[in-house]
C-alpha cells in the first residue's frame, strides 16, 4: 500500500506546476511565439523543465502505486506524460516548439481538471 498523504503532496507539487506552465503559456499563440523573442525561447525552456519534473513525478507515482493510482484516470496518456519526460531529458537540445505548443494548447488543460480530480 502506498503512502496516500505523500502522494497528495506530490499531486500538489504538480498541480502548482501545471499552474507554472499555464501562466508562462499565457500570450503564446502559435509555435512560432517561442523563437521570436529571448523572454519567449526562456518560456519555452522553463516549460519543458516543468514537463520533466511532471513526467517524472508522474512515473514516481506510478512505481510507488504499482500501476495502481494512474490507471483510475484513463482519460489522460500516461504513458505519454510520462514519455515526454524522457524525450525532454535526453534531447533537450532539440527542443520541438510545435510539439510543446500542442501539450500546452490542448494537454496540459486536461491534466488540469484530472488533477483537480485527483485532489477531491
Amino acid at each position: 500500500m502506498y503512502d496516500k498523504t505523500l502522494l497528495r503532496d506530490k499531486l500538489e507539487q504538480i498541480n502548482e506546476a501545471v499552474a507554472r506552465i499555464e501562466r508562462r503559456f499565457s500570450g503564446i499563440g502559435s509555435p512560432s511565439d517561442f523563437t521570436t523573442t529571448e523572454l519567449n525561447q526562456d518560456k519555452l525552456d522553463a516549460i519543458a523543465m516543468l514537463l520533466i519534473a511532471i513526467g517524472e513525478s508522474f512515473k514516481k507515482i506510478d512505481r510507488e502505486t504499482e500501476g495502481e493510482f494512474l490507471r483510475k484516470y484513463p482519460d489522460i496518456d500516461w504513458k505519454g506524460v510520462i514519455g515526454v519526460r524522457d524525450v525532454l531529458a535526453h534531447d533537450y537540445f532539440d527542443l520541438d516548439a510545435e510539439e510543446i505548443y500542442k501539450i500546452c494548447k490542448y494537454d496540459i488543460p486536461n491534466l488540469r481538471k484530472t488533477l483537480a480530480r485527483m485532489l477531491e
